[in-house]
């Protein structure tokens, strides 16, 4: 079996439509509700590092949190940012991915296909109606 795990909320379309996708291809990856159970200091900072993002890059900005944590200031080094996100995980944009072929952001869900160990070889169809097509 092939090991995948994904940080997930089940609220996030583009979360389930990801989870949704990974199982298509029949895979059932480790599923980490990760608002229940955030990574670690240690982890999000591999995640980060994996997926060569700046914290920044995977700060959500579009919840409250964004605000009452003062990050929209642009000077806030690596550090605040990350101390932020363990305290707020829902400021840690989703779904991230893990495979033993990288470590991505999936938004949208198509970008798992670069990730995956196994093919996409049926179409798929997201929640909106929209196909993400097999290559062949």
């Amino acid at each position: 079996m092939k090991n995948i795990t994904i940080y997930h909320n089940p609220a996030c379309g583009s979360s389930r439509n990801t989870l949704a996708l990974i199982r298509h291809i029949g895979i059932e990856p480790q599923v980490i509700h990760y608002l229940e159970n955030p990574p670690s200091e240690a982890t999000l900072r591999e995640l980060l590092s994996a997926m060569r993002f700046t914290p920044r890059q995977l700060l959500r900005t579009n919840v409250p949190e964004f605000l009452s944590c003062g990050l929209d200031n642009e000077g806030l080094d690596d550090d605040t940012i990350i101390n932020a996100m363990l305290t707020h995980p829902i400021l840690i944009n989703r779904p991230i991915v893990v495979t033993n072929n990288g470590v991505r952001l999936c938004r949208p869900p198509e970008v798992f296909l670069d990730i995956s160990p196994m093919p996409l070889l049926r179409d798929f169809v997201k929640e909106n109606g929209d196909v993400i097509v097999a290559r062949k």
